[in-house]
């Protein structure tokens, strides 16, 4: 049974540090997957407006026949809908989606600068949180001047900003002043979309440990204190990258990971939307 350790978030709450994601999973199958995955031991779903199965998310929930406050649950409010007014309406449709009154972690999927709406979107999740309908809050795919801008306008930093990093792109940057200001750092894309398991630095690390190359890549994510989604459809696979607990990388192999750095991409940057 998968039983993640749990992060401390700056107001309070707290957060299990491997989850399963939903980005591009078929919603005809993604109520099976999350109940499945929460049968292994998973505590934390991640989706969002944009995934196209938040009621398909809620139905796994439901399914599972957990007690809701054991379930983690994170969606997102989209681009077309940021502004004050329409991330309040858009919440309203997620939870509805979902059939919650509360989520544990609502997040401002990108910022869109060329918009210049972010703020105001922040400043309903603030309100989402006063109300208690969002636990705690956070945001996607934010780079640093973006979280000072919220800080400056709003005096409310994000809980928890979830963004592209793996071993290629491993933001250390951005970890490090997340860290420094009291946020947690998800990772999206943990495993380069899949692209990172024929490196031959993390096939020596996975046989010397007796665990896969994405076991070693989960386990980067976790020794570093990040929250990590490493998706899957396969229920072999969901239970194979929570099989992650123990063992830890030393030294060495964050040195020989850290030759992986290419400073590329999977997706699109932030701050040229």
């Amino acid at each position: 049974m998968i039983a993640a350790p749990r992060l401390s978030l700056s107001d309070g709450s707290t957060i299990p540090q491997l989850g399963i994601g939903t980005y591009k999973v078929p919603a005809d199958i993604t109520a099976d997957l999350v109940a499945g995955a929460l049968a292994e031991g998973y505590r934390h779903v991640d989706t969002a407006a944009l995934y196209g199965n938040e009621a398909e998310v809620g139905e796994g929930l439901r399914a599972s026949g957990l007690d809701r406050d054991e379930v983690f649950v994170t969606t997102k409010v989209w681009n077309d809908d940021q502004g004050f007014d329409e991330t309040l309406r858009a919440f309203d449709a997620s939870a509805a989606r979902l059939g919650l009154d509360r989520v544990d972690l609502y997040l401002i999927h990108w910022p869109i600068p060329s918009a210049d709406r972010y703020v105001d979107t922040w400043r309903a999740l603030i309100r989402l949180q006063e109300e208690g309908r969002a636990t705690s809050i956070g945001v996607s795919n934010f780079s640093i001047p973006h979280l000072e801008r919220l800080r400056g306008e709003t005096g409310v930093l994000p809980a928890v900003n979830q963004v592209e990093l793996h071993p290629r792109f491993p933001q250390n940057t951005l970890v490090d002043w997340d860290a420094a200001n009291g946020i947690v750092t998800e990772s999206w894309a943990p495993l380069a979309r899949g692209g990172l398991l024929d490196e031959p630095v993390l096939a020596r690390i996975a046989e010397r440990y007796g665990k896969t190359p994405a076991q070693v890549v989960v386990r980067w994510h976790l020794d570093r204190g990040l929250v990590v989604f490493p998706k899957s459809v396969s229920p072999a696979r969901l239970r194979e990258n929570g099989d992650v607990f123990d063992f830890t990388l030393d030294a060495e192999d964050h040195a020989a990971i850290a030759t992986l750095d290419t400073g590329e991409r999977t997706g699109r940057d932030p701050d040229l939307d």
